[in-house]
């Protein structure tokens, strides 16, 4: 008896023996099949009282036979769903899924590149369009490190340069970064972000308007529901919004300090933010069109997505675990994060 797929040949006769009224059982003698998969194949293939067309089930079943043959994007269906889930959903990087991967599915792995591929493989991926779930919305990939830096204006204020040294490999909480959100040059608002370097705790403020008061306002008010031991420095870039930059001094027990010019990338971490902020906040936007809410929801964002240079654990987590320690060591503070 054959084990091989139905040919069309074979459902042409069966097609044409049943009409006649010959039994299934009878039909398997002839053709040397089982009658149980005679009768199945004409089951599956005229349900609801239609009528079985050879061609059409031939078709089908090729259709299926190459589907099982394709193989499941994204290594398997589990790490499939998770990537669209963070992808689309929770909107992190490529090369932090794959980082938070093996954290919360156990034996499930997957480079960050398979799935860069997989996002800009317009056959694989049809009409989703996931790279509009990246953060910089390319449609296209593009290539590492081939764009150029924005040049910061020079601020006449401490160099950076003689910021104590311990602020430079991150591994000391309380140095922190800060610079103002571009938007339109016609926007009255704008938004202040500043970010602590070692745990990357962001802090964002919807802004009124331009002025250093407001901007120094915002700093202090932000910081300073830390414990003075968390606030030690500030790296602020030249532009007006510093201006009275002086005024910040007693925020930061060890001071404020300026980038050097064309050195922007001294305070990358504030930088890298706005780059993520980007998703939410499109080049173009005018942020005058942006609420508090949204604002604070992107800042909320911001604290709770792992990052890979933190060992896949959120801002929020590291800067609760300094705390902690903090408090272990006999401070005494409240913090609302």
């Amino acid at each position: 008896m054959s084990h091989h797929h139905l040919s069309l040949y074979e459902r042409e006769q069966l097609a044409l023996l049943r009409v006649k009224g010959v039994s299934f059982r009878e039909i398997g003698r002839q053709l040397n099949r089982s009658h149980s998969t005679l009768s199945w194949e004409y089951g599956n293939k005229a349900k609801y009282g239609r009528e079985y067309v050879p061609c059409k089930a031939q078709e089908k079943a090729e259709k299926v036979a190459v589907d099982q043959r394709t193989k499941a994007p994204l290594k398997n269906h589990e790490v499939f769903l998770y990537v669209r889930e963070k992808l689309r959903d929770e909107h992190w990087s490529p090369e932090i899924i794959a980082g938070r991967l093996p954290i919360d599915h156990p034996g499930q792995s997957i480079h960050f590149e398979t799935i860069y591929r997989y996002v800009h493989n317009a056959k694989k991926t049809g009409r989703k369009r996931l790279w509009r779930f990246l953060t910089n919305h390319h449609h296209r990939r593009r290539k590492k490190h081939g764009r150029s830096v924005k040049v910061a204006r020079y601020l006449r204020a401490t160099p950076l340069v003689q910021r104590p040294v311990e602020a430079n490999d991150r591994k000391i909480v309380g140095h922190w970064e800060t610079d103002n959100l571009g938007g339109k040059i016609s926007d009255k608002t704008t938004i202040s972000a500043t970010i602590e370097r070692k745990s990357r705790y962001t802090i964002l403020r919807k802004l009124k308007n331009k002025s250093s008061i407001r901007k120094i306002h915002s700093i202090k008010s932000g910081v300073e529901q830390f414990p003075v031991e968390m606030r030690k420095t500030l790296a602020i870039d030249n532009g007006p919004e510093n201006a009275k930059h002086r005024l910040l001094k007693g925020a930061f027990k060890d001071g404020v300090y300026s980038c050097q010019p064309y050195h922007s990338w001294e305070k990358g971490a504030v930088e890298n933010t706005f780059k993520k902020s980007r998703y939410f906040i499109p080049k173009g936007t005018s942020l005058d069109s942006v609420s508090v809410h949204k604002v604070q929801l992107i800042e909320d964002w911001l604290n709770h997505t792992p990052k890979k240079c933190l060992g896949y654990k959120t801002p929020y987590e590291i800067m609760k675990q300094e705390l902690e320690l903090l408090k272990q060591q006999g401070g005494a503070f409240q913090v609302r994060m």
